[in-house]
């Protein structure tokens, strides 16, 4: 059964014990789970029905938590983060030293990551201690979720807390960009 809650605990232990949280995010509801934790992943591509080989992007609340990724990377191409962040950017960041699982790159050597500024997300990736998964909060082939009504008519229980909340102020979801080549990829 889920739970809907203004207060992060429920959402913090969701994530800490397998869970699918959904919240609002920049410009759509957002669901998310632990990375790290591949049955929660597993879980959540189950109710977008989406597969594993697209990859994920994560999101965080601050820089460091993603440092772990940046530790390698070039002072101009560290900068073109920090200049973006926090905020409506998503880059695709190499991961040579497999940092991340594949449940969470895909088909692919880079990972999609995003630094927000949108203060549900960065209070639930405080509260939670590191970055989680963030994919937009709809059924494959459904356009995502504007408010909690809409995200509990598509997976009412199957989320295991809703996160109370108002989108931000962004008309479309973030850019994703290759850190490597520049290239705008969405």
């Amino acid at each position: 059964m889920f739970t809907e809650n203004i207060d992060l605990n429920a959402a913090v232990d969701a994530l800490h014990h397998s869970g699918v949280i959904a919240y609002p995010t920049e410009a759509v509801w957002g669901l998310g789970c632990d990375p790290f934790n591949q049955e929660a992943v597993d879980k959540l591509l189950k109710l977008k029905s989406r597969p594993v080989d697209k990859g994920l992007i994560l999101v965080a609340g601050d820089i460091k938590q993603i440092q772990f990724l940046l530790k390698k990377l070039p002072a101009d191409k560290l900068q073109k983060l920090t200049d973006s962040w926090p905020g409506p950017v998503t880059w695709l960041i190499e991961d040579t030293d497999d940092l991340l699982p594949a449940w969470i790159k895909g088909n692919f050597t880079s990972v999609a990551v995003r630094v927000s500024d949108h203060p549900t997300v960065k209070a639930l990736c405080d509260a939670f201690g590191g970055c989680i998964v963030s994919t937009s909060l709809n059924p494959a082939g459904l356009d995502p979720a504007l408010n909690i009504s809409q995200s509990k008519g598509y997976f009412a229980d199957a989320v295991d807390c809703y996160v109370s909340g108002d989108l931000g102020s962004s008309k479309k979801p973030s850019n994703i960009i290759e850190l490597a080549t520049g290239n705008v990829i969405r």
